[in-house]
């Protein structure tokens, strides 16, 4: 029993495991953007080797561009990123990424044909263990971008413009981008279709500074296959000041009634509402026969009526009234509306 104990207690030595080779897993998540004749490359560096090891030393990335989807080596890199530093076991954060610009070789006038691109890491003997995910953008010509683009502040909003590009033979629109100032971020203001020669952007703050740019979108359709959009080079951005010196539209619709039978007598006066977006109220004038017109309420009006009680017997009135918007810009007086007290 105390042999048979001991044998039981001996280790069993196992299997014999080969040494790693150190090879970081493939990449899975390049993705790639054309815009003008550059491709912006990015993925996500690994942090495992193919035996799920963590990995401990990286060293360049390879970037890959072939003329078809069936890339399994990388030949010739267009070019390499330095190895990045590999965070500590135990050092907290989100995935690393790298990135990489790619100016695109002679362009094609076929609107079908394409260029790959791939990755290859290798680890610090120079090794890999194939290349990533690949992944295509048009190599069709990219359009020139829109000629003599300008932005204009109006009332009705920031109209950007632009001439017309001869045609391309493809399918395009315009996309302008516009940026506040201070920030670094852009964003779509809108997009206008083939033929266009202007853009009207509503959805901006008054008394802000901007930046506008716009570029031509071509959209590639091959049946069967979703359409394919790229970007071309951008126009150089033109800054504008949003500043509101428009007034609201002149108010319509004024009328004047008298009442007083019986009571003290006052004249009511109503009006079509204002459909300003920034309207803070309306204005209201009087005057008499050969008079000059004057205010005579306190505080802006709100609302599309008001109601004078500073009126006497035997005088004849005539009203109009104006809109203020909410920075104090005042519109013309409305057409008089005219009624006497008797």
């Amino acid at each position: 029993m105390f042999a048979l104990a001991g044998l039981t207690a001996c280790g069993v030595p196992g299997i014999p495991k080969p040494p790693s080779l150190n090879l970081p897993q493939p990449v899975t998540d390049l993705r790639a953007v054309r815009k003008g004749d550059r491709v912006y490359l990015a993925w996500t560096v690994p942090v495992k080797t193919t035996d799920a090891l963590a990995v401990r030393h990286l060293g360049p990335t390879r970037v890959c561009r072939g003329a078809n989807s069936a890339m399994t080596e990388c030949g010739t890199p267009v070019g390499e990123v330095a190895a990045p530093e590999v965070p500590k076991k135990n050092e907290p954060g989100e995935r690393q990424r790298q990135s990489f610009v790619d100016q695109l070789p002679a362009a094609s006038a076929d609107p079908s044909a394409r260029v790959f691109y791939a990755v290859s890491v290798l680890n610090e003997n120079g090794r890999t263990a194939g290349v990533s995910n690949v992944v295509e953008v048009p190599a069709v010509v990219a359009p020139a971008p829109p000629a003599d683009f300008q932005a204009l502040i109006t009332a009705d909003g920031v109209v950007t413009s632009w001439k017309e590009n001869p045609a391309t033979g493809a399918k395009y629109f315009y996309r302008v981008y516009r940026r506040a100032e201070g920030t670094t971020a852009d964003v779509v203001a809108g997009e206008a279709p083939s033929g266009s020669v202007q853009f009207v952007d509503h959805n901006f703050e008054w008394e802000k500074t901007y930046s506008y740019r716009a570029t031509v979108v071509t959209v590639i359709h091959v049946d069967g296959k979703p359409d394919v959009e790229f970007e071309g080079a951008d126009t150089g951005a033109v800054k504008v000041f949003a500043h509101d010196v428009f007034p609201p539209a002149v108010p319509s619709g004024l009328q004047a009634v008298f009442s007083g039978v019986g009571q003290q007598p006052f004249m009511d006066l109503i009006w079509a509402p204002d459909t300003d977006a920034d309207l803070a109220g309306y204005n209201v004038y009087r005057r008499e026969e050969g008079g000059d017109a004057r205010r005579i309420n306190s505080g802006v009006v709100t609302a599309p009526a008001f109601r004078d009680m500073n009126v006497a017997a035997g005088h004849g009135y005539f009203y109009s009234v104006t809109a203020v918007d909410v920075r104090g810009n005042e519109s013309s007086q409305s057409g008089e509306a005219g009624e006497a007290v008797p």
